[in-house]
C-alpha cells in the first residue's frame, strides 16, 4: 500500500457536550467535528462521569456526518460509556492494530488510551489522555505516559493536559526522557472558547511525527459547543 505522509488531526476536550450557554446539545459537538474534517482526533469529557458513566455522543449519528469512527474498547468503566475515563479516539480510513487502556496515577481517577493504527501502510501510536488538574499529579501521569512513546513508530501524545506553563516549571517536562518534540513543540490558546488564553489542549509528535499548522478551531459553533476550543494540526509522518 502507498505510503501517507500527512493526516489531518485533531483533539477536542467537549465539556460533556455542555455548552458556553449552559445547553446540553451533543449534535453542535458532531457539528463542530464535522467542520474540523480530520482523519484522526481525540476527544475527552464524553462520558458521564458519574452514575453509569454512559457515553454523551450519538454515535451512529457521528459515523454519518463525519465517517469517524471509535477505537472500540473491550474495557470500559461502563457498557453504556464511550471511552476510558472519558478519553475516546476516533479515526477513519484506517486500520485498527492494537488498544490499550491506561489507569493514571494521582489524586483523581484519570486514564489515557494507547492505539496502534496504520494508515494507508503508515503505522501510527496515538496516546490519548485527559491529566489531572494538580501539578503534582500531571508529573506522576507524564511519566507514565512517557514510557508509552514508541521508539520506531510515528507517535502523537493529544489531549486537555490541563497544562499552561513551558520551561522548567512545565509538569509536562518528564516527557523529554522520551522525547525532544516537548521543549520545542507549539501550543496555541484553547481554553476558554469564548476569549481563549490557555494553552491547555496539546498534541505533540514524537519519533517522526512532526506536528506543523497547529491551530485552535475557531468558528461561532466551536466557541458556543464547549469551553475549549478544539485545535487541529498537520502531522507529516516519517516512514
Amino acid at each position: 500500500m502507498p505510503h501517507r505522509p500527512e493526516l489531518i488531526v485533531g483533539s477536542y476536550n467537549i465539556h460533556k457536550a455542555v455548552g458556553t450557554d449552559r445547553r446540553l446539545d451533543p449534535h453542535r459537538v458532531i457539528s463542530v467535528i464535522r467542520e474540523m474534517a480530520p482523519d484522526l482526533i481525540a476527544l475527552q469529557e464524553v462520558d458521564k462521569r458519574f452514575g453509569d458513566r454512559r457515553g454523551i455522543l450519538d454515535l451512529d449519528e457521528l459515523y454519518a456526518q463525519t465517517g469517524l469512527q471509535p477505537v472500540r474498547l473491550s474495557l470500559r468503566k461502563s457498557a453504556l460509556a464511550h471511552g476510558w475515563h472519558g478519553n475516546l479516539i476516533l479515526f477513519k480510513d484506517a486500520e485498527l492494530e492494537d488498544v490499550r487502556t491506561i489507569d493514571l496515577p494521582g489524586m483523581e481517577p484519570r486514564g489515557a488510551i494507547v492505539a496502534d493504527l496504520t494508515f494507508a501502510g503508515q503505522p501510527i501510536r496515538i496516546i490519548a489522555a485527559h491529566l489531572g488538574l494538580l501539578k503534582g499529579s500531571r508529573l506522576l501521569q507524564a511519566r507514565r505516559l512517557a514510557d508509552e512513546i514508541s521508539p520506531d513508530r510515528p507517535t502523537l501524545m493529544m489531549g486537555d493536559l490541563n497544562e499552561w506553563r513551558r520551561g522548567a516549571g512545565c509538569s509536562l517536562m518528564p516527557l523529554k526522557t522520551g522525547l525532544d518534540a516537548v521543549a520545542r513543540a507549539s501550543t496555541v490558546a484553547s481554553f476558554p472558547s469564548a476569549r481563549p488564553m490557555l494553552a491547555l489542549d496539546r498534541i505533540i509528535g514524537c519519533t517522526r511525527a512532526e506536528v506543523v499548522d497547529l491551530s485552535p478551531h475557531t468558528s461561532a459553533l466551536s466557541r458556543m459547543a464547549s469551553d475549549h476550543l478544539p485545535i487541529r494540526a498537520r502531522i507529516r509522518l516519517g516512514t
